[in-house]
């Protein structure tokens, strides 16, 4: 993947999860090509799952927070954001959640998004393509 990479939650999830190591190392690689872009809300829904799902005290989950804030860009959601989230949503029928991300990522010029559970290949607006980056 060349230019700007817009990571999903669900990738940032994997950094921390012993489960998967091969997703993992996926995940791990896409943050050390140093161009990947995450929102606001890429961080929250990290600190929600890993405190939540994964059960993490509040000190490892602000750490792991902090790791990734460091290794990313991080874009905020602004109104304007998720005003082309509803309108993405209506377009490609993604769920909003999903389209906000796709919102943030095109609010910053990202080539790629990066998630685990959207259409591989599929392209937005003309110039945001999802690549799944384990390679599904």
């Amino acid at each position: 993947m060349s230019g700007k990479t817009f990571l999903d939650t669900n990738i940032a999830v994997y950094l921390y999860s012993g489960d998967e190591p091969e997703k993992r190392a996926a995940a791990l690689a896409l943050i050390e090509q140093n161009n990947s872009i995450v929102s606001t809300q890429v961080l929250s829904e990290l600190a929600n799952t890993l405190g939540r799902k994964f059960r993490l005290s509040f000190d490892v989950v602000a750490q792991a927070v902090a790791e990734v804030r460091d290794a990313c860009t991080v874009v905020p959601v602004m109104p304007d954001t998720i005003a082309q989230a509803l309108a993405l949503a209506q377009k490609y029928k993604y769920s909003y959640y999903d389209s906000l991300i796709l919102a943030a990522a095109l609010s910053v010029g990202c080539e790629t998004l990066a998630p685990e559970d959207m259409q591989h290949g599929q392209v937005i607006e003309g110039s945001l393509t999802i690549r799944n980056p384990f390679g599904k």
